[in-house]
């Protein structure tokens, strides 16, 4: 079989371009051809050329759908697996899969096909004003992105995607990575029987060494939306219990008062970033949107750590709840919650062994590669049979 990954790259590496290259290579030892349409953000936007380029693009770009034509005649692919289109692609390329008689896997690792900014958040907080309305006008009303331009242009790409169906009528299916953006597409009008939940995954290691934590864990962006505010809070109010932050700093203002017990480690990868995992006693999330999914709490579980994360998004599918749960769920925001579970967490020494057990169990069950595999290729077959 052979697959063509669709993906536009941001301007900075991120998780999703992460994903994008795991597939790849889970697909390519499989057995698998895979070949590569992709364009990149990295750089473009620096210039006012580049905003007003990327403005129009992602309403309807002619390069970008001229690529998918090429790609598809180049490359003669069995399937087609999307991931971003903006804004260098743009969903208008999708029709040109429905010429081929190509179809079309979309994997859903936010929420744009709802709304404009993709993250459901406003002001900090989960939004859901355009799926309520059935529409993407409030991200102009509210200025989401913080750029009248900016908001305006997002807004007007999926009004495009909307009204001309790009989406609704190109797209085989939609594979969810957790059952939470399932049910908003659903509740969004797009038809149930088109989407599937398929999880991102890991390769699953041999086993892991029970090693006493020594530090409480943070992996991510260090910005606001992830709730490094909150986490350096509880830090702060525990001065006994040490914190360390591995990630890139977005938002200086959140370090400039560090609390003492706290270590920015910076941005981490091979050797370094095992290390950190393998040395923590525990990880804490504490995102006040939803996210998609969150790898750290499934790279955690790889060394047997488990995850506190809030009470809303996925969180609550991966993480869980009662006797099958990896770690502990707080309510969103809620500061007093969050250090009552992390200061109880960390007294209980036994029980953080327990979860982390039960942490590397589930990877094993349910988000290894092999699992998942298995789930993309059963989907791969049926719609190319169908």
């Amino acid at each position: 079989m052979k697959i063509l990954i669709a993906h536009n790259n941001y301007g900075k590496y991120s998780g999703e371009e992460a994903v994008v290259n795991k597939m790849a290579a889970m697909l390519t030892s499989h057995g698998h051809e895979v070949a590569f349409y992709r364009r990149t953000t990295e750089g473009v936007r620096e210039s006012a050329v580049g905003k007003i380029k990327g403005f129009l693009s992602g309403i309807y770009s002619p390069s970008g759908v001229r690529g998918m034509r090429e790609a598809l005649r180049r490359e003669r692919p069995d399937i087609v697996n999307v991931h971003n289109l903006y804004p260098f692609i743009s969903p208008a390329a999708l029709f040109e899969c429905k010429k081929a008689g190509v179809p079309i896997v979309m994997t859903i690792h936010n929420f744009r096909l709802i709304c404009p900014t993709g993250l459901f958040m406003r002001d900090g907080l989960p939004c859901e004003a355009c799926l309520e309305r059935g529409n993407e006008w409030s991200c102009v009303r509210y200025n989401c992105e913080c750029s009248r331009l900016k908001s305006i242009g997002y807004t007007l790409r999926n009004v495009y995607a909307r009204w001309t169906g790009a989406y609704r009528k190109n797209v085989a299916a939609f594979a969810c990575i957790t059952d939470f953006q399932r049910q908003k597409l659903i509740a969004a009008g797009y038809d149930s029987e088109k989407i599937v939940v398929i999880p991102n995954f890991l390769p699953m290691p041999k086993l892991y060494e029970n090693e006493v934590g020594k530090y409480i864990a943070f992996c991510g962006r260090i910005s606001r939306e992830k709730g490094v505010d909150l986490i350096l809070e509880v830090a702060r109010q525990n001065p006994y219990i040490l914190f360390k932050l591995a990630g890139e700093v977005r938002d200086k203002g959140l370090v400039e008062d560090l609390p003492s017990n706290c270590e920015l480690v910076g941005y981490l990868s091979g050797e370094s970033l095992s290390r950190f995992y393998r040395e923590s006693a525990f990880f804490v999330m504490a995102s006040k949107w939803y996210e998609g999914f969150p790898m750290a709490i499934l790279e955690a579980a790889c060394y047997g750590k488990p995850t506190i994360g809030p009470a809303h998004g996925g969180f609550t599918e991966i993480i869980g709840r009662g006797e099958l749960a990896i770690g502990d769920l707080f309510e969103p925001n809620n500061f007093d919650d969050l250090e009552r579970k992390v200061v109880s967490l960390w007294n209980r020494p036994d029980e953080i062994a327990r979860l982390g057990e039960k942490a590397f169990e589930k990877l094993k069950r349910e988000y290894s590669s092999e699992v998942i595999y298995q789930k993309w290729d059963n989907l791969f077959q049926k719609l190319i049979k169908e």
